[in-house]
Order: C-alpha cells, then structure tokens, then sequence
C-alpha cells in the first residue's frame, strides 16, 4: 500500500524590505485518510527502566498486518540509568529525551507529539516494565484499521490479575465506573495504559495533567468527537511495583483527585451545582430547629447558632453556584483553545517542524545517509 502524502502548502513571509515571499514546504508527516492506514509508531514512555526495557522491546513486533511501516519510540523521562542506551541497542527508531523527570503525563503527551510528527497514522502506547502483552498489539490496532473506532482501550481482566489485592481490585472497579459516568463512555477498564489511536484522535488530545494521562485523556475523548472502542486483553506477571502508586491509600488519593479534576474541567455547572445544592440541604438543615420552634409555637428568639451557620452555608451555596457559572464560562473558552491548538499542530505537521527533544535511534546505515543526503 502506497503511502499518501498531502500536498505541499506555501508558506508566505515578508522580507527586511517588506516584499512578500513564499516558501514551498514539504510536510513532514502525512495527513490521515480515512482507512488508508500506512504507519505505525509504538511508544514507551520510560524512566529508569533499564532492566526491564529489553524484555519490552523483544517482544515488540515489526510486522503488523494491514501496516506498512512499523517504528519504536522511547520516551526517556530524566532517566538517570542506561535507558537511552539500551533502547538503542534493542533498535528502538527514535528516541524523545526530556531533559528532567517531567511527569508520565507529560512523557506520554510528547510522545504524541513526537508520532505526530514523524508521520505516525496510529499511535500504540505501551508501558516499560513489560505489564502488558505487545502480541495484542494487533488485535488493539484492528478496530481502528477497520474504521470503527479512533481510540481503543486494551482492557484486563481486573478480577483475574493475581497481584492485585481485592481492596485495589474493587476500587479500581468503582474507579471505572466513576469515569465512565464522567465520560459518557463503556469502557470497562479506564486505567488501563495499553492503547491505540488514530491520526485524527491524537491530534485532539491536550494533557493538562501532570501525573498520568489515563482518566483525564479518557474523559476529554469521551467528550470530543471521538470513537471509542475496547478490546479484551492478557497481561504478564509483574516484574515490579508501581511507581504510580506505591500503596493503595495513594492510589486512591491520586486517582480520585484526577478523576473530579478533569470532570470538574469538563462540566464544571455539573459539578459545582451540586456541590451547591449539597450545601443549600446543609442550610435548611441548620435552619430547622429554628423554623420549627417558629412554626409551631411562635417562638423566634433562640437558636442564634443555628442561623447563623445556615447562613454561612447559604451563602457558601450561593458563592459555588457562581463558581460553577464561571466555570463553565470559562469551559467554553477552552474547547476554543483546544481546537485553536489543534488547528497549530496541524499547521506544524504541514511545515515539517520536528519533534522537540528528538534524537535518532538506531544508528542509520550507509545506505539511509546516502539517501537522506540526496
């Protein structure tokens, strides 16, 4: 299958003496068509995975049917081990090196923009510590080859991973729901990292985020003009803890705090009217003894403290409501800078800018400098 490129587009700019000029441009990376589906790139956000990584990367496969061209992108985190070094050497094609330890979020969102623009038509995200299995790749990817979805979830049999305890097992279940109800969507596991997107989907996704992508990215799709699929995957056993979250206390801490952020972001009036009429119920609770006293024996002159504290509650309502208001004011402006984001990246993948922080892989062969030079 021939790889289709858009046409090259004119740059226009004006010169130190104000004539016009244009600049024909080559874009570096195609625009997607449809099903016309011609490149793969795989990437690994990693930190300090050095003893896992090869593991990962001996089971990544070349070939892909339906895929023309399948690449592997490391994503080095600040790693301060051989990360870099042995994903060279287990002929990873690219490699985006971060200078500090950004954050997994901020690792999988330059991965992105790095397969964007090296010319990636699906996206795969894999995790480093080999957790799950790369000969499901295939099956996450046909969905989309197929044109019934522009993102797939690969999703575990969460009650039938052994090393999970049954306390992180029920709240990764109510975790799911929970996201589900935020995202309009069916997805059964919404944690999961082992995914797959289409050209159009990626271009969509803005991370705001700075721990991890899962639930936020999950949300925002599920309120975007994406089309969302799952697949059923397996999983290897584990070869280390997570470094998410070391204990089950902050799983739930973290999770829940990502979770009521990107909703609270997405529907905000949602959120904070009821946050509102919680409180108003806590007023007029407040207000009872003393509207009772009124009411039925005429007597106005006591439960001082109650009134008060249902004012206070009262006007706590009111002033949350108003946040809410705000909030989706501002909501509105953010669906405008995300499709003006959006609208630059597509801008940048016409003008052939490259990824930031990117580096070759594998060295190139005789041949492919040769080629390139020419």
């Amino acid at each position: 299958m021939a790889r289709r490129r858009p046409q090259a587009r004119s740059a226009v700019g004006r010169t130190s003496d104000g004539i016009a000029t244009t600049a024909r441009c080559e874009p570096l990376a195609p625009v997607y068509h449809g099903l016309a589906v011609t490149k793969l790139i795989i990437q690994i956000p990693c930190l300090n995975e050095e003893e896992f990584l090869p593991r990962t990367l001996a089971d990544l496969p070349r070939r892909v049917d339906g895929i023309d061209e399948v690449e592997w992108l490391v994503i080095d985190d600040g790693s301060t081990d051989g990360t870099v070094e042995v994903a060279r050497a287990g002929g990873v094609d690219h490699v985006v090196r971060l200078t500090n330890n950004k954050g997994l979020a901020a690792a999988f969102a330059a991965g992105l923009d790095a397969s964007l623009k090296l010319g990636a038509d699906v996206i795969v995200n894999l995790d480093a510590d080999n957790q799950y299995r790369a000969a499901d790749i295939p099956s996450l990817v046909a969905p989309i080859l197929a044109g019934q979805a522009d993102m797939v979830v690969g999703t575990r049999e969460v009650r039938h991973i052994e090393h999970f305890s049954p306390a992180k097992k029920l709240l990764q279940r109510l975790g799911s729901w929970v996201v589900r109800r935020a995202s309009g969507t069916t997805v059964s596991d919404t944690t999961s990292g082992f995914r797959a997107y289409n050209r159009e989907a990626a271009l969509q996704l803005q991370v705001v985020g700075d721990f991890t992508y899962t639930l936020e990215s999950l949300i925002q799709a599920g309120k975007m003009l994406v089309a969302i699929e799952q697949v059923p995957i397996a999983t290897n056993p584990p070869l280390r803890s997570s470094r998410l979250f070391p204990s089950t206390s902050s799983y739930v801490r973290r999770n829940a705090l990502a979770v009521f952020r990107a909703y609270a972001m997405y529907e905000p009036l949602r959120v904070f009217t009821i946050a509102a009429l919680v409180l108003g119920v806590a007023a007029l609770g407040a207000w009872t003894p003393f509207l009772a006293d009124w009411t039925l024996h005429g007597d106005s002159s006591g439960h001082v403290q109650s009134l008060i504290l249902g004012a206070v509650l009262a006007i706590a309502a009111v002033q949350v409501f108003a946040l809410g208001v705000i909030g989706d004011a501002l909501a509105g402006q953010r669906v405008m800078t995300q499709r003006t984001l959006e609208r630059i990246r597509r801008v940048e993948l016409n003008l052939g800018i490259e990824p930031s922080h990117y580096e070759r892989g594998t060295p190139a062969s005789i041949e492919e400098i040769e080629r390139i030079g020419a």
